[in-house]
């Protein structure tokens, strides 16, 4: 059973290693080995043992809202942002299709308009395009080249869902 719950800071190695494999996976796939690296950051350091790769993995993973689905103590989807803007979305890839995404992008939203925001936006992968749009989420201008910490050349898709 999948539980959809805050995110606290003993999470952070296991978020660490889901974000940085669905991010490799399917939204980095273009990139070579050296700009790979550039464009995970930290997270490219995720199975590290060293206290400062973990510390610095932890600093990347705060946000102000940051929610993560949980099944049986497997951190299997993560959610990071802020009332206003839905900073990233992450499910492993055996959970896809499962409705985890959906679940934590709807408690994100619920609680965004319970703080009173009336528009959340974010910059979506291209590969996340169509989850978004099925989510209500509009294109809010045309794709565009973004960067990731060093990296450059993501394309991505600003959307936008008005409440």
């Amino acid at each position: 059973m999948i539980t959809i719950r805050d995110y606290q800071p003993s999470d952070a190695r296991q978020a660490g290693i889901l974000i940085a494999d669905t991010y490799s996976a399917f939204n980095l796939d273009f990139a070579g080995p050296d700009e790979l690296k550039r464009l995970l950051g930290p997270f490219q350091h995720a199975r590290s043992e060293l206290d400062e790769h973990q510390r610095q993995i932890e600093h990347m993973i705060w946000s102000e809202t940051v929610l993560v689905g949980e099944d049986a103590g497997r951190i299997v989807g993560i959610l990071r942002g802020r009332p206003e803007r839905l900073g990233s979305l992450f499910v492993h890839r055996d959970y896809h299709r499962q409705g985890i995404g959906r679940r934590l992008v709807q408690r994100f939203e619920q609680e965004s308009v319970e703080q009173g925001v009336t528009m959340i936006r974010v910059a979506a992968t291209l590969y996340a395009v169509p989850f978004y749009t099925a989510m209500g989420y509009k294109r809010s201008t045309g794709v565009r080249s973004g960067w990731s910490f060093e990296g450059h050349g993501m394309q991505i898709q600003p959307m936008k869902k008005v409440f």
